[in-house]
């Protein structure tokens, strides 16, 4: 009964068991950041709001909650790589080299062009309408809301990327690996197609979602986790995830998965039809943003093959590389 649970050759629990363990670390992690976050908050704020107002105070706050929730993801890999998993950091697709930031910057440029894609089609067959430029909410600097965007999207694509395909799908994808009728790669088909939905369903919280929407979402899922697959890292999915958020919100005007931005480099009004434009919701909603993740699909396969990427034995998701 006991090695249902333990793998005694590798000393240590079991996928399912594992994956629930990194669950219990991440919530008592958040506990922990979200008081010190709150300590620091109570302890700070009269003397910030004289320096820069309240309305920008406001705004600091909202990306230091997306941070610090990076932070708690960081931290949680740390915690699980060391006392559940028995692997190294690296292992969830950090292993930092030349290679790494060149992916990476592939991935900035891949978010950049697949969004401007979906914009310039959208201008061209008039279903979209230009309001404005350089837009803010009231009472808010452009300047700070560009800034304090960015770092909203930088924290949230680290703490997705890392939670969804970095911890879930690296452990999914090694459990599967050889089960029953599975091989590795169908193992990790499998893997890639369950942490697609639940990054699916875990937007249908979000402001316009509808079913359609996750549906999107988890198509966008796929995508992210393609690059991951290929090549080891998460080099390239940080990238996309980041510009694909923040060019398709902060410099297009589109909804970001239901929330618009307060700041626009070029304000947009959908007037197309919703099953194409993905309307309130943004783009992942509608057929476009699916004709853009088929294309980013398409590109990062030919990146990784243009520069030989591909992950060697070691590098592989579903090989452990145990401490």
């Amino acid at each position: 009964m006991f090695s249902l649970v333990w793998h005694r050759d590798e000393r240590r629990l079991r996928m399912p068991f594992r994956i629930f363990t990194a669950l219990v670390v991440f919530v008592l992690v958040g506990q922990l950041t979200g008081s010190l976050f709150a300590a620091i908050s109570d302890q700070y704020q009269g003397g910030l709001f004289v320096v820069f107002g309240e309305t920008n105070f406001r705004e600091a706050i909202r990306a230091s909650v997306s941070l610090f929730g990076a932070l708690t993801a960081v931290l949680t890999a740390v915690v699980t790589a060391i006392l559940v998993d028995r692997r190294r950091l690296r292992d969830y697709g950090f292993r930092f080299r030349r290679a790494w930031w060149r992916d990476l910057g592939f991935g900035l440029f891949l978010g950049v062009a697949l969004m401007t894609f979906v914009f310039v089609i959208e201008l061209a067959f008039g279903w979209i309408q230009i309001t404005g430029f350089l837009t803010a909410s009231p009472g808010f600097a452009p300047s700070v809301l560009l800034f304090t965007t960015l770092l909203v999207f930088v924290g949230t694509s680290l703490m997705e990327e890392l939670l969804v395909r970095g911890i879930l799908l690296t452990n999914l994808a090694e459990g599967l690996a050889g089960f029953g009728p599975l091989s590795e790669r169908g193992g990790t088909a499998v893997a890639v197609l369950l942490t697609s939905v639940l990054f699916g369903v875990l937007h249908l919280n979000n402001p316009n979602a509808t079913v359609i929407s996750s549906a999107g979402v988890a198509f966008g899922g796929v995508f992210l986790a393609v690059g991951y697959v290929l090549t080891g890292d998460l080099a390239i999915p940080l990238g996309v995830h980041l510009t694909w958020n923040y060019v398709q919100g902060v410099v297009y005007g589109f909804p970001v998965s239901g929330v618009i931005p307060g700041v626009q480099v070029v304000a947009t009004r959908q007037t197309g039809p919703t099953v194409v434009t993905g309307g309130a919701f943004g783009p992942e909603a509608g057929l476009l943003g699916l004709v853009a993740v088929f294309l980013g699909i398409g590109a990062v396969v030919s990146w990784v093959r243009w520069t030989d990427s591909f992950a060697e034995d070691e590098g592989r998701i579903w090989v452990p590389e145990l401490r």
